[in-house]
């Protein structure tokens, strides 16, 4: 399975989510509708941070849904690597390993904009 056809596995179980919890989603959406605003850092700044907690915590879907946002925003693929490097230095062993994933996950969603 492809990466973007992970993305839209994603979206239709969230979209299913949202019919079973529309209040506790639309709270959710509330707090990333809050942070997309640029303030003392850009959004694609918050969005480069989430990348990298996506990884640290070993999220795949977040890291679906932060790169998607990156691409979107105009990252290019050498800031991501840079984010990823920081990841790696920070999370170790694992770090390199979903960075892979995350570096594929960019590359796939990029060549498709």
């Amino acid at each position: 399975m492809s990466w973007s056809d992970k993305l839209n596995d994603t979206k239709a179980q969230l979209k299913q989510l949202n019919g079973a919890i529309p209040e506790t989603v639309a709270g959710f959406g509330a707090i990333g509708k809050s942070v997309k605003k640029d303030g003392a850092l850009s959004f694609r700044e918050k969005e480069y941070v989430a990348l990298g907690i996506a990884v640290a915590t070993r999220c795949e879907p977040c890291i679906l849904f932060h790169t998607e946002a990156l691409v979107k925003l105009g990252a290019t693929r050498e800031e991501v690597a840079e984010v990823l490097a920081t990841c790696i230095q920070m999370g170790g062993g694992p770090g390199l390993m979903y960075s892979g994933k995350a570096l594929q996950v960019f590359d796939e969603l990029s060549s498709k904009s």
